[in-house]
């Protein structure tokens, strides 16, 4: 190509690149002084987390769930019964979805829409009779014992409540996949993580972007061959810390093309200008397309050459992802479906898939003492109080044993903790688990909330149902040892 054939080069958006991807040094030293001295920016959410749904959030237990999982940047959705009076109670990273377990009607399939687990902590609400005491935080405390009494009925919340989110749980929640990206539901944090790489980089003049619209990500620009450029792409800032995906097969996209042929480039090392893994896909013009990549299939290529050396692709660290229109194929061949011009990539989720290693999906925080009312080989008196009392409060143990079974007849990878006696010390002294349900004593709602984060990532919590209350000594981290020591049900 001659020089009067050449266009012009756009140095600005060339130095806006570069930027966007913070790879000036001053200037992204820059922003991040200034990204950590305003306050008044909201928090960054790890968007690649799939989403954690807690049922009966507003309580004890569950408000510290939803804090806890924020804390380690999973995206939540809560279920509560009145949206309005709970939104004072959380940060409004979390998504409220008004609903009732007791009204299967209020259970929708949305709110399962990209949920990879559920804690639940819904229970009936018991407090004291009224007149009893002034102060009713005493009782939830545990400071002292007051006549307590049931608000709702144990059995439609514990049992019958059960049965309705469990069927809708297990017509919406798989356990093979896990949400990467959701382009259904865009948020202010997946569209900063992404930005366009043109071939603007080595003097190119195509151009792209990446824009969320109705329920949807839109991969979309002009490829010109103009400079001798000829490819356009979005590409993820370096995800911090890399996703382990180990534990996966491959890629899943779910797409609706325009005919043409597009890459998908990943990358397991946090480099620029570095080797990334790479994978060709066709589409089909206005036909939606679920295209699986797996990651023994995946190329290993630096600027479009194949570099077998490099080996096979780590799925345990991964830092970026990459969508590419382009005329180029692998080592001077050309993409046989390529045109200049414009072109349009509908997404609408990224996934990995293909789990191997099954970790718990629900996660059901029931009480120390459900199977103890009427057994002959116990002295009620010796019992707790709730033992004691289980006729006068609605036979609310009894219920909860009969949620339980459900949950345990479901199919779905379960664990079910039993608390002993709930109180509000600081969850910083050894748990004690046994099976049996013999175990008394007390438990901090703070370590119950820490333990159902830690059991979400241990396939050694699936199939066990437990009690748990604390020792006297400081933690000494055995608790994934105790777990994994416990027998299935």
């Amino acid at each position: 190509m001659s020089k009067k054939q050449r266009q012009p080069w756009d140095f600005g958006r060339f130095l806006s690149t570069l930027n966007d991807f913070e790879l000036i040094p001053l200037v992204s030293d820059l922003k991040k002084l200034f990204k950590s001295t305003d306050r008044s920016s909201p928090k960054q959410q790890n968007s690649t987390m799939g989403i954690i749904l807690v049922t009966g959030a507003t309580g004890g237990v569950g408000k510290r769930v939803v804090a806890r999982l924020l804390s380690q940047n999973y995206q939540v959705r809560a279920l509560v019964r009145d949206k309005e009076a709970a939104k004072p109670l959380f940060d409004d990273k979390v998504e409220l979805v008004q609903g009732d377990v007791t009204r299967p009607e209020t259970l929708t399939p949305r709110l399962l829409d990209n949920v990879v687990a559920i804690i639940s902590g819904v229970g009936t609400r018991v407090q004291p009779v009224e007149g009893d005491t002034p102060n009713r935080d005493k009782y939830y405390q545990g400071v002292k014992f007051y006549m307590p009494q049931v608000v709702d009925s144990p059995q439609q919340v514990e049992y019958v409540g059960m049965k309705n989110l469990i069927e809708v749980v297990k017509k919406g929640i798989r356990s093979d996949t896990k949400l990467l990206f959701d382009f259904t539901h865009p948020t202010e944090q997946i569209k900063a993580i992404w930005g366009a790489v043109d071939d603007v980089v080595m003097g190119g003049v195509s151009e792209s972007s990446l824009r969320l619209e109705q329920n949807q990500a839109v991969f979309s620009g002009n490829v010109s061959t103009a400079n001798n450029g000829g490819f356009a792409s979005v590409r993820t800032k370096n995800l911090t810390p890399p996703l382990d995906l180990s534990e996966y097969e491959g890629i899943e996209l779910n797409v609706q093309g325009d005919g043409k042929r597009y890459k998908f480039i990943i990358r397991c090392e946090g480099k620029w200008d570095g080797v990334g893994y790479s994978y060709s896909f066709d589409t089909f013009a206005n036909t939606p397309k679920t295209i699986r990549i797996p990651f023994s299939e995946l190329i290993p290529v630096f600027r479009a050459k194949t570099v077998p050396e490099m080996g096979n692709f780590d799925p345990s660290c991964v830092y970026s992802m990459q969508l590419m229109q382009t005329k180029f194929e692998y080592d001077g061949a050309l993409n046989p479906k390529f045109s200049p011009g414009l072109f349009r990539l509908e997404v609408s989720s990224i996934k990995a898939y293909g789990r191997n290693v099954n970790t718990p999906q629900f996660i059901l925080i029931s009480s120390a003492g459900v199977t103890r009312p009427g057994r002959s080989d116990l002295n009620i008196e010796e019992q707790p109080p709730a033992v004691k009392m289980n006729d006068q409060l609605g036979g609310i143990l009894t219920w909860k044993l009969k949620g339980e079974d459900v949950l345990r007849q479901s199919g779905l990878n379960y664990t079910i903790i039993r608390p002993c006696a709930l109180t509000e010390n600081p969850g910083n002294k050894a748990l004690i688990f046994e099976q049996g349900d013999n175990l008394k004593g007390q438990v901090s709602r703070d370590a119950i909330a820490d333990l159902c984060l830690q059991l979400l990532r241990w396939p050694e919590a699936c199939q066990k149902t437990f009690e748990v209350c604390e020792d006297e000594t400081p933690d000494q981290g055995q608790t994934k040892q105790a777990i994994a020591a416990l027998t299935t049900d």
